[in-house]
């Protein structure tokens, strides 16, 4: 492990790719901080990590809810450490037809992937600017810049989250504060999506090529190369997939 850093802040970070985040940037010598909204969940990455000399924290939050994400960021800044990298993981790969897209599921899918991208950027900026640094990385989707059937919502929300990235990155640049946007086209190799493949199609994923599915490690790797560019040499989006998906 190498030498000890300040805060990694990685939030909705579940099962998959948010997990291997956590075990990234915390292997790589940050005190990583896991935001569920169960904390509980994550201790058993949290004592596997911790066996390897690792710091990381277990908190609770809703990042969709505007007052407990501002309490979050208080908390952390105050009783942790200084928060130099933000990683904004969440969204709802939900698939409704339109018309059977109700004003409430859409309300929840946009909360979770546009709203609370929303608020954690502005938080991570608050926090970020007096220091003049800071990296900023969002969890983008192929539906950040492309519409399918079924996913109205979905890519409504993910449309706007890459857009807020984009605001962002260059509202905050003059302030050292790198804001990337990662599009992950394809599905990773997880509990949460081995899930949503037993529910849509009564597949199960450990039968299938693992070739189709992008690699949560790998994946984990781009996201610590944002996080290491010194400001002379940005990356603002990454486009990532397997050699066997379509484009």
């Amino acid at each position: 492990m190498s030498e000890s850093k300040d805060v990694a802040l990685i939030l909705a970070a579940g099962d998959g790719i948010g997990a291997a985040i956590v075990e990234r940037f915390a292997v790589g010598g940050y005190h990583t901080i896991i935001v569920r909204r169960e904390a509980e969940k994550s201790l058993p990455q949290i004592e596997a990590l911790e066996a390897q000399g690792c710091r990381l924290t277990a908190l609770s939050a809703d990042v969709r809810d505007e007052d407990s994400v501002s309490a979050l960021f208080e908390e952390v800044e105050r009783k942790i450490g200084a928060i130099e990298v933000c990683v904004y993981n969440g969204g709802a790969n939900t698939q409704a037809l339109l018309e059977d897209t109700t004003g409430k599921l859409f309300s929840k899918v946009w909360e979770l992937c546009c709203f609370g991208g929303f608020l954690a950027v502005r938080e991570s900026a608050k926090v970020m600017k007096p220091r003049q640094r800071g990296t900023i990385i969002i969890s983008g989707a192929t539906s950040s810049i492309r519409g399918k059937e079924g996913l109205t919502a979905f890519s409504s929300g993910k449309f706007g989250l890459r857009s807020i990235a984009q605001s962002a990155a260059k509202e905050l640049a003059p302030d050292k504060i790198h804001v990337a946007h990662v599009m992950i086209n394809g599905a990773i190799f997880s509990e949460d999506i081995g899930r949503l493949y037993r529910e849509r199609s009564d597949v199960d994923i450990n039968e299938l090529d693992r070739d189709r599915f992008i690699d949560a490690q790998a994946l984990a790797e781009a996201y610590w190369y944002l996080s290491q560019q010194p400001p002379t040499c940005w990356t603002h989006e990454l486009d990532i997939r397997t050699y066997r998906e379509r484009w």
